[in-house]
């Protein structure tokens, strides 16, 4: 960049002075873009539906012990990963005991539960170790991963980069490890099991037989033919 001298500026007319004036606003708003532009990417994106979802590896609390699972472990097996902010508070421990507490409609159709923070593994088993009616989650029947470096919330887009915490994503992945579904919850409310479940089962359903599944669906209900002569049967009987 090109210093400007006392020299220089003497023999600047107004219309110089004036044309270093915008200079050096434009110099102030091009460094103004790159701060932003370099905040910006610390930002991860949401990954898309359709697309292999994140690969991930990590530690976790399995039957109150330490053990490496990764995502390939589950191919061929749906998958429901769900993060949640963090160890000994208030929602989480509602939303881990009740998907750990019907974890048998979910393993009875295929499909894995998986929870996920940004909290060690020690702090896991700790809050595994803490009997429930004093805030702890008791015996688990899913496993808690633990994603000490925040990589694993990061990489699904879900981590709160100022305080270092996930909010409440939740993500379906199916049998050939592709993402389904996405919700992110704001850290203030919880999740429901039953539309978890009917979610799984729809995605189950549209892979098996090529329907849709129309708003509410749930097993034994009619679905849908994806096209404009078929959706009318469905109509009809509306």
């Amino acid at each position: 960049m090109y210093i400007y001298t006392t020299a220089d500026t003497r023999r600047f007319s107004q219309t110089g002075r004036r044309r270093e004036y915008l200079i050096v606003v434009r110099c102030v708003f091009c460094l103004r873009g790159n701060y932003l532009s370099d905040n910006t990417s610390k930002i991860m994106p949401v990954p898309q539906l359709q697309k292999p979802a994140p690969i991930f590896s990590g530690t976790a609390v399995i039957n109150g012990q330490f053990k490496e699972i990764k995502l390939s472990d589950y191919k061929g097996k749906y998958v429901v990963l769900f993060f949640y902010p963090l160890d000994f508070t208030f929602v989480c421990p509602t939303e881990i005991i009740a998907f750990s507490d019907r974890v048998k409609e979910f393993t009875d159709i295929g499909c894995h539960v998986i929870a996920a923070s940004t909290d060690s593994h020690f702090s896991h088993l700790a809050w595994v170790n803490t009997p429930r009616k004093q805030g702890g989650l008791g015996d688990m029947n899913i496993p808690l991963l633990a994603d000490k470096s925040c990589k694993i919330a990061r990489d699904y887009g879900v981590l709160d980069e100022d305080s270092g915490i996930p909010f409440r994503g939740l993500f379906i992945i199916d049998d050939k490890q592709n993402l389904r579904q996405v919700t992110i919850n704001d850290l203030p409310v919880g999740r429901s099991v039953d539309e978890t479940l009917r979610l799984v089962q729809a995605f189950q359903y549209t892979d098996k037989h090529g329907e849709v599944c129309p708003a509410g669906w749930k097993p034994g209900k009619k679905s849908m033919k994806p096209d404009v002569v078929g959706s009318l049967e469905y109509f009809k009987d509306q």
